[in-house]
């Protein structure tokens, strides 16, 4: 029996995309060989390829100018990429603080040039992000990157500030929710929490955007080269790609975008339900902006936390324990993750209570 699995990443795959994996692994559509073993080149691994690209491009109807790159490094790697491309000498770029990885990729952009933080509630409990209002923008700012849903805190941004060139990270609510392509510039997501397994990170990118990069960048290191070589200048990470693309398949099967956000706020509005029914469970994050993707929340008696932790795991129900900066309980519930976990969670969670409270 299939653990329900609340990691928050490397996290839950579809079970019909790991199934479809195993069919192929050892011989891809008849050729004898696995995914794995063919040229990046080669015409099978191309299709996929380019189905994967086509796929991403149906399902957040990305505009025109724009290109979907696979490239590598996760997203904290597009930490220092992105200043390293878009910061130009002179220039100063905005930073929203909203937690812990929007700190992350603050402190690589401030190692590279200038960094004005525009808003900071990193530290902020319960945790939120920031009003619109809040922003402290700086006029002609190189661009304004945010954190569209932050992992560890469980907060979620709901509506994405207007900015002429607007970046984000949205490694952890990709492909949950539809989405307006054309108002960013830029949007990059490790693979590893709503994609598929780690090995590649999205990166879509404004083609215009791409091409202020200065000279002196590295080739390998220059998003106007994966442009212009289909993400193919060098070996890419087949094997994560051809999953991305099964995930994707997927989606398109399950209603597309707005299909799976109707079920996510299904899963994660019933699973608050349960948090905010009774007094023994506190929720972590500011209402308004809680997360779809991860849900945090605490006993009244921090003590019993651990056990909770160890008899959910015996009960099937697989690594709730919050991340280890903020301790406390994390479920994370991606795309891939069944309503029926939801249902267990939300049972056990009675009966801990039951016994405990």
């Amino acid at each position: 029996m299939r653990a329900y699995n609340f990691s928050a990443g490397p996290a839950i795959l579809p079970e019909e995309v790991l199934k479809e994996a195993q069919a192929e692994l050892l011989d891809y559509q008849g050729t004898g060989m696995s995914i794995m073993e063919m040229s990046h080149r080669g015409k099978e691994y191309s299709a996929i390829h380019e189905e994967c690209i086509a796929n991403i491009k149906e399902l957040l109807n990305i505009p025109e100018g724009y290109s979907v790159l696979f490239m590598t490094g996760g997203a904290s790697s597009q930490f220092s990429l992105i200043p390293m491309n878009l910061l130009g000498e002179g220039q100063t770029a905005d930073y929203i603080n909203s937690g812990a990885w929007a700190i992350k990729a603050i402190k690589e952009a401030q190692a590279l040039g200038s960094v004005n933080v525009v808003a900071d509630c990193g530290k902020d409990i319960p945790t939120r992000m920031p009003a619109t209002e809040e922003l402290n923008l700086t006029s002609g700012a190189a661009y304004l990157h945010v954190t569209s849903n932050e992992t560890i805190s469980g907060a979620q941004l709901k509506e994405f500030p207007a900015h002429e060139t607007l970046i984000a990270d949205m490694s952890s609510d990709i492909l949950s929710r539809p989405l307006d392509v054309s108002k960013f510039g830029m949007i990059y997501a490790g693979a590893q929490k709503n994609l598929g397994p780690a090995g590649i990170t999205l990166v879509i990118i404004k083609d215009e955007l791409a091409a202020r990069c200065p000279a002196s960048v590295p080739t390998m290191m220059r998003y106007s080269t994966f442009i212009d070589n289909n993400s193919l200048y060098n070996t890419v990470p087949t094997f994560p790609v051809y999953m991305l693309c099964l995930v994707t398949r997927w989606l398109k099967a399950k209603g597309g975008l707005e299909g799976m956000q109707q079920l996510n706020a299904e899963k994660a509005g019933k699973l608050y339900a349960a948090i905010d029914g009774t007094d023994f469970y506190t929720g972590t994050a500011v209402e308004e902006y809680r997360s779809d993707m991860n849900i945090t929340w605490r006993i009244a008696n921090h003590d019993l936390e651990p056990l909770f932790i160890e008899e959910a795991g015996k009960q099937n129900l697989k690594t709730l324990k919050g991340h280890r900066s903020v301790g406390g309980i994390r479920a994370s519930i991606y795309n891939a993750f069944p309503a029926e976990g939801i249902d267990a969670l939300v049972s056990f969670m009675k009966e801990f209570e039951a016994k405990h409270g």
